[in-house]
């Protein structure tokens, strides 16, 4: 849900995103009109709650570039703990705050934060799930592909969100292996896990969608 500045997309963000899943299924969630922001569509969204399992209950989840906030309140609302969401943009992180107070989400945390550096200052492996979808054309993917493998907990994820597919010949040698992707749109998602932590006979086919 991450802001981009570039000319080519700054579409107009929807008004209003819906939850798919959990105690908070259909309550709409506003989105601010903001350069370059695009929420996480609802497809990509049930698909990728679908690959991780519809009960999020115990983890902890990270979101380094909340935006609207849509995959933060879609993992709290299936159960997550807690969820810390980061966001730089002053308006964005007052817009968080407001639908944290409508749903009255307590496990949700909104930091007005840098998402890169919010990871480097957490314990390490302490998360189970870490939601990366920086602009597209930052360049902070990759530096947050390597926060993020510090502080995830064996056997935890990383989804992120591109514009081009990233594949295993690319993750590997930071350490990462390609469990699912899909494209929707312009979005690239993909779910990663660590490559140490993947058993050494897993030959399952990447599931595209």
């Amino acid at each position: 849900m991450a802001k981009a500045p570039s000319a080519h997309r700054r579409a107009k963000a929807p008004g209003e995103v819906r939850i798919i899943g959990g105690i908070w299924k259909r309550s709409k969630l506003s989105v601010l009109d903001r350069p370059g922001l695009r929420p996480t569509p609802d497809r990509v969204r049930e698909t990728l709650f679908n690959w991780l399992g519809q009960d999020l209950s115990g983890w902890r989840c990270l979101d380094a570039f909340a935006g609207s906030g849509a995959l933060s309140f879609e993992a709290a609302s299936r159960g997550a703990k807690e969820v810390v969401a980061c966001e730089t943009d002053a308006a964005l992180v007052a817009q968080l705050l407001a639908s944290k107070e409508k749903l009255k989400a307590a496990a949700v945390l909104v930091q007005r934060a840098n998402g890169l550096n919010a990871m480097l200052a957490q314990a390490p492996a302490s998360w189970d799930l870490v939601f990366l979808d920086p602009p597209f054309d930052s360049g902070l993917l990759a530096p947050s592909l390597q926060a993020a493998a510090a502080v995830l907990k064996p056997g935890g994820r990383v989804y992120v969100e591109a514009g081009e597919a990233w594949a295993d010949a690319q993750l590997q040698p930071m350490g990462w292996q390609l469990q699912r992707h899909m494209r929707a749109g312009a979005v690239h998602a993909h779910l990663l896990t660590r490559t140490s932590q993947a058993p050494a006979d897993n030959s399952a086919p990447i599931q595209q969608e």
